[in-house]
């Protein structure tokens, strides 16, 4: 079967969960035999396409300027681009049998016309919320609240002018209204063509089926996990401290500073390890380290050797995301090294947690109520083994990939009878 990959951005230009689940299911569809390609936008000056080779898997990269938050949303709506005419010439040229629609965020929905006619099918994955929501994250940029969709698109206009930087224009959103609901016509149409839509998580499927995707389309695969070879777990001696670690993106959003302070006032032989890109939102980080005591380290930028490595030397994982994460990769990856997670109780993540039996579940953004969860934990340190034997394997990248693969066949099947 030849498979192609769609989305918005890809490595090394860009690392994230999207692009680093693309990157692993690709290489292991390729695996088995089949012919995978990659197709995505780059961010780079001039107009261009370029080719290379990843292991078995072809990557194409098109470009067209530098993509900034306005160029990426008005990109939905062009009609005319030569990321069009370069996404032909790679479908011309590789002739898939069926595309992955990993994320279309700053990419045109014309591209979607070159799949129509070629008469491909499609199959869609929700990484995000991003096909309602503008902002992806369903949170507001005018008062940083967890939103839970448009509400007659005057939320999503306050939203955009805030974003801009220009939120004195609140009078103006009336003459934004039509532009919401045009986005909204574009993608749901995108969704409603699609032979498949992907949820990841159950609560995922069941918001997006509340917001008019028909849950009959929707297919629950959660996302695999690849376990690497050769991480054990080094001798601790006794007495050690309870080691508490965030690994992830450090913004706002994620809510490391909710932990940070929480952590401040906790009790105890612990420490807490913070792992991120201290490169993306340097003033946030700046108020991490202020905010934290002198048993927080900084660990910078992992690689996803040392993500392994770090969680071996870890007790539990903490994840006090402000928004409804609709998976999180490092919480199953956790669960796979036998580490268990203390999570907020938002979205995907209470769905990862079995509470007070393999984790803890807290009210998201409480500083008071993650104090105390952590210092129950110290205090009472037996709890994590505990939590231990009662994790729950997760879905690994194997199985990801023969149920991924069961499903394009099924696809294709269907696409036949036609």
């Amino acid at each position: 079967m030849r498979i192609l990959h769609l989305l918005h951005q890809y490595l090394p230009d860009y690392v994230g969960g999207t692009e680093l689940f693309t990157q692993s299911i690709a290489q292991g569809l390729a695996k088995h035999g089949h012919q995978v390609g990659i197709f995505y936008r780059r961010s780079a000056q001039g107009v261009g396409v370029s080719a290379r080779t990843e292991g078995a898997v072809r990557v194409w990269a098109a470009w067209d300027g530098v993509v900034t938050p306005q160029r990426r949303f008005w990109a939905t709506f062009r009609r005319e681009s030569s990321l069009n005419s370069a996404f032909e010439r790679v479908l011309n040229e590789m002739r898939p049998d069926l595309i992955h629609l990993q994320h279309l965020m700053g990419l045109p929905v014309r591209l979607l016309s070159a799949i129509r006619q070629r008469d491909i099918p499609f199959v869609v994955t929700l990484h995000d919320y991003w096909w309602v929501c503008a902002n992806a994250q369903l949170l507001t940029n005018y008062g940083a609240e967890v939103c839970d969709g448009p509400r007659a698109y005057i939320n999503c206009a306050r939203c955009a002018l805030a974003r801009a930087g220009r939120p004195a224009l609140w009078p103006a959103v009336p003459l934004l209204l039509p532009l919401f609901v045009r986005r909204n016509r574009l993608l749901r149409r995108v969704l409603r063509l699609a032979d498949r839509v992907i949820a990841p998580t159950e609560f995922v499927a069941r918001w997006y089926d509340a917001h008019g995707v028909s849950g009959e389309k929707i297919e629950v695969l959660p996302h695999g996990v690849q376990i690497p070879a050769g991480i054990a777990s080094p001798a601790r001696p006794t007495g050690s401290p309870v080691r508490f670690a965030y690994i992830g993106g450090l913004s706002w959003q994620k809510g490391v500073h909710v932990v940070i302070e929480a952590f401040r006032g906790v009790d105890g032989n612990a420490e807490l390890w913070i792992a991120g890109d201290e490169r993306s939102a340097p003033d946030y980080v700046q108020t991490l380290r202020e905010g934290a005591d002198a048993r927080t380290r900084f660990l910078g930028r992992l690689t996803r050797r040392t993500v392994w490595e770090t969680l071996a030397q870890v007790d539990a994982v903490v994840i006090p995301s402000l928004w409804y994460e609709t998976f999180s990769l490092i919480a199953h990856e956790a669960i796979a090294a036998g580490v268990p997670i203390i999570v907020s109780d938002l979205g995907a993540l209470a769905e990862a947690v079995q509470d007070g039996v393999d984790g803890v579940c807290v009210p998201a953004g409480n500083v008071a109520a993650w104090r105390v969860a952590l210092q129950k934990l110290v205090v009472h340190s037996e709890r994590l083994l505990d939590f231990r034997t009662q994790l729950r394997p997760p879905v690994t990248l194997e199985e990801h990939v023969a149920r991924l693969l069961a499903l394009y066949a099924q696809v294709m099947t269907e696409q036949q009878r036609l």
